[in-house]
């Protein structure tokens, strides 16, 4: 009996003992799969979207009505993974992933540091916001299209997430090619213009590109590498060699192109007009942003930044350009009588007011120009949703068919009267503090006419937006308007559909929430992702 009892508590120990090894086991697997999925965190950020550009048009094509559900479940996936992204940087630093396992110089990687993940995040909340939207607006603003819609923004997503995220310089110009033919597509739906404005951007985009692609090419002969942090550790050995200021005046020049910097603008009023509502909402806030996320790259992370600003006057002549660009954008804004051409030469403003941050190049200025992109990324978005919104409900585009919707659609133009004083920049918005960096910059690099230059800037852009602010809130829907404008007004139910106005309002909310906590987006995440012996005043 002892000796049966004894072996049935060996048999025990022993079976605890297995399972102690399978807890083991599967503990260390647990940790192998979660330091798997954190290794491979860049890849994963694109993978959601490369899935969507093949299964949303695919799942469109058999039933119509799931493209747009299969296209809010892609972009919470993409979202998930960029934020997870952003705080894991932020907690471990730069994030590498090797393709196929070639190792770099010779391999491609995705190499993802602050500032990418900080602009990949900003440029995920953007189009699910926007995605949201346009379930219900794309089916009334351009009925049979929602396929191709959203298998094109999914597209032009994708590119602009490959740019933000390689770390290899021919990559770069792949993605851009990619993004290009979304962000063509998309333009070319809407107005009837749309298809001849979208080909003139074409021809512009590939400019811009094929001057890039030269530039590459020009480092490529210095260097012998195309990986960014090679080429950046190589260029430092080669002082002011001609090429290199030929490569560097070939890559501003067509950065410049696809980020509307001034004077290389005159693709963008048209393409921002007649393309549809929510097309413009999401090309918008994001295209010209990225394009100039890969100027501060390039500038200030593989060229030395000493030989971009001393060695070359390079950084003094975009911020004179940029700022000729905000008076000449302000000022075409101020003459125009439609409402998405308005805020399209808004655009051309405050993209130069990035532009101004980059040529000044100092700490302040480039947390300006950094901010900038997220803040004006929300304020255009909100702005285009909410001309999209007037256009379903009343057919309004001209500014003249606002007079009076305050009162018609309340919710829809609170949100509008937010993002205008954010874009005048009215503390507490988030406007106001990109801009107050850029000042700060302006006044340690000593350019007090540039700082009264933006200053001044600013009571241009209040102009416009006031002006459109007394038609909504205090006039009447003039007599005679037609019933295209007049007449829907009159049987208009009030503000658009739940579906079009939450993210409306969720922008505009964002907008003090942005401007009210920018001391930690300024001290987590901006001042982490400045270049390398940059650093903030006190930080």
């Amino acid at each position: 009996m002892f000796s049966a009892t004894e072996a049935a508590v060996e048999h025990g120990s022993q079976a605890a003992e297995h399972v102690a090894h399978a807890v083991e086991h599967a503990s260390h697997a647990v940790e192998a799969v979660g330091a798997l999925g954190q290794s491979q965190l860049p890849m994963l950020i694109l993978v959601p979207l490369l899935i969507g550009c093949a299964l949303v048009p695919g799942l469109g094509l058999w039933r119509r009505r799931i493209a747009y559900p299969a296209t809010i479940v892609v972009l919470l996936a993409y979202l998930s993974f960029a934020l997870t992204t952003l705080f894991k940087v932020m907690d471990e630093g730069r994030l590498r992933y090797t393709l196929a396992g070639w190792t770099p110089p010779i391999g491609i990687e995705l190499s993802v540091d602050m500032l990418s993940a900080f602009v990949v995040s900003v440029i995920a909340v953007i189009a699910l916001l926007v995605a949201v939207y346009a379930g219900a607006a794309v089916r009334r603003e351009t009925p049979g299209k929602e396929v191709a819609f959203f298998g094109t923004m999914l597209v032009m997503l994708l590119g602009l997430s490959g740019m933000v995220l390689t770390g290899d310089l021919f990559n770069l110009y792949v993605f851009f090619e990619v993004s290009s033919l979304g962000g063509y597509a998309l333009m070319a739906v809407g107005h009837k213009k749309a298809p001849v404005s979208a080909f003139r951007y074409l021809i512009m985009g590939t400019l811009g590109a094929s001057f890039y692609l030269m530039g590459v090419g020009y480092l490529y002969v210095i260097t012998g590498s195309l990986n960014m942090i090679d080429v950046a550790s190589i260029i430092t050995h080669h002082g002011a060699n001609p090429a290199l200021h030929v490569s560097l005046i070939l890559m501003v020049v067509g950065l410049g192109l696809k980020m509307a910097l001034f004077p290389m603008h005159l693709w963008l009023p048209d393409a921002y007009t007649y393309a549809s509502s929510t097309s413009t909402a999401i090309i918008a806030p994001v295209m010209t942003k990225v394009s100039a996320y890969v100027m501060i790259r390039m500038l200030y992370f593989i060229y030395d930044s000493d030989l971009f600003l001393n060695t070359y006057p390079t950084g003094t002549i975009i911020t004179w350009l940029a700022m000729i660009g905000v008076f000449v954008g302000s000022i075409m804004a101020i003459a125009q009588k439609d409402a998405k051409r308005m805020l399209a030469y808004s655009s051309v403003a405050q993209v130069a007011y990035i532009g101004i941050g980059i040529g000044l190049g100092n700490p302040l200025a480039l947390v300006g120009a950094m901010l900038h992109i997220m803040n004006h990324a929300a304020m255009k978005s909100c702005l285009f949703l909410v001309t999209g919104s007037v256009a379903v409900q009343t057919g309004a585009q001209q500014l003249k068919g606002y007079e009076g919707l305050g009162r018609k659609m309340p919710w829809t133009f609170a949100g509008f009267t937010l993002a205008a004083m954010a874009m005048i920049g009215i503390p507490p918005t988030n406007g106001f503090f990109s801009k107050w960096y850029l000042v700060l910059g302006a006044i340690d690099a000593g350019q007090w006419v540039l700082v009264g230059l933006i200053l001044a800037s600013s009571l241009l852009t209040a102009v416009y937006f006031f002006r459109v602010l007394e038609r909504i809130y205090a006039k009447e829907p003039a007599e005679g308007q037609g019933a295209g404008v007049h007449g829907a007004l009159a049987s208009m139910d009030g503000d658009p559909p739940m579906a079009m106005r939450v993210p409306v309002l969720v922008l505009s909310v964002g907008l003090l929430v942005l401007g009210l906590f920018n001391a930690w987006f300024v001290s987590k995440v901006l001042a982490q992702a400045l270049p390398s012996g940059m650093s903030l005043p006190g930080m």
